[in-house]
């Protein structure tokens, strides 16, 4: 293919033999696709079909004071097209697979292609694929999200501990670290877990700490606790209370002189940090204590 093909091709100045030439060609097929994905950009400041036009204006405005480019000018006119079209397919593709995530202390709403909802709890992460959403409902997700599923195609959440199936309804999911919990509120969910299937009917939930797997009871029809503002335990290690605290409130959390593996039972407030405090310590009697941006957690008799 003779080089000023592609310049050429896109000032629509090719002859009919150099267009069927040029059609045959490997390269070709490449541009076509850049094009076709450049039509589809939804990105505010960019639009392919201007920038081509812009192109070719520019060209008919200086064709009276310019008899020819030279081939280095042309080929950095045709380079600098090309490298517009190739940016903007790329922001174009990468917004398809964009993850969503939440910072200490904060919540999102997301609704996902098929309108199923989903609210991502304080330092946590999902991710799906736009493109593929209509052939499979997928979902990865680090730490906590409560989801309500459209009725529709089989719908996954994948974690690092298991992965949670359904088909329509409304359900927690939680992992972190050695902490997975399947809490389902409406409908029925599956959990696979350690190469076991659990079905979880509404108003149950599957808990497994260190591998050690315990099913408990939530309120049907509700909905988890933090999305009210509050975060709820029960018999769960005084540990993983401290970092709900610390996701919560983005503190940094220390302690002398306390189990933390004893449990806990009990509620405390995501929008009230000294009530919080105070309800953790006053069951387990134990003391607190701020530390510039630190709180220390200590027993009564600690020095």
């Amino acid at each position: 293919m003779q080089e000023n093909y592609l310049a050429k091709w896109l000032n629509n100045e090719l002859t009919e033999a150099e267009l069927t030439e040029f059609k045959q060609s490997e390269e070709y097929a490449t541009y076509q696709r850049i094009v076709a994905t450049s039509e589809k950009l939804e990105a505010p400041d960019f639009n392919a079909e201007e920038a081509l036009l812009a192109v070719r204006n520019r060209r008919t405005l200086t064709d009276s004071k310019v008899i020819q480019l030279n081939p280095f000018k042309r080929f950095m006119k045709v380079a600098a097209v090309a490298a517009i079209l190739i940016a903007g397919a790329y922001f174009y593709m990468d917004s398809l697979e964009a993850p969503i995530s939440t910072h200490m202390a904060e919540r999102v709403e997301v609704r996902l292609p098929d309108n199923s909802e989903v609210q991502l709890n304080a330092d946590s992460k999902i991710d799906y694929s736009k493109s593929n959403w209509e052939d499979e409902r997928k979902v990865t997700l680090e730490g906590e999200a409560f989801f309500k599923v459209a009725k529709g195609k089989k719908f996954t959440v994948y974690t690092k501990a298991g992965e949670v199936t359904v088909l329509g309804t409304q359900f927690n999911v939680e992992h972190r670290g050695d902490f997975f919990e399947v809490s389902c509120y409406e409908g029925i969910v599956s959990v696979t877990h350690n190469g076991n299937k659990t079905d979880l009917p509404a108003g149950t939930s599957y808990l497994s700490l260190n591998n050690e797997v315990q099913e408990t009871a939530v309120p049907i029809n509700g909905v988890p606790s933090w999305v009210n503002n509050e975060s709820a335990f029960r018999s769960i290690p005084l540990r993983y209370v401290l970092d709900e605290l610390s996701r919560q409130y983005n503190v940094s959390i220390a302690t002398q002189g306390i189990d933390t593996d004893q449990l806990f039972t009990g509620t405390f407030s995501n929008t009230d940090l000294d009530l919080a405090l105070k309800s953790i310590s006053i069951p387990l009697r134990i003391k607190f204590k701020f530390e510039g941006k630190k709180v220390l957690f200590y027993a009564e008799n600690t020095p």
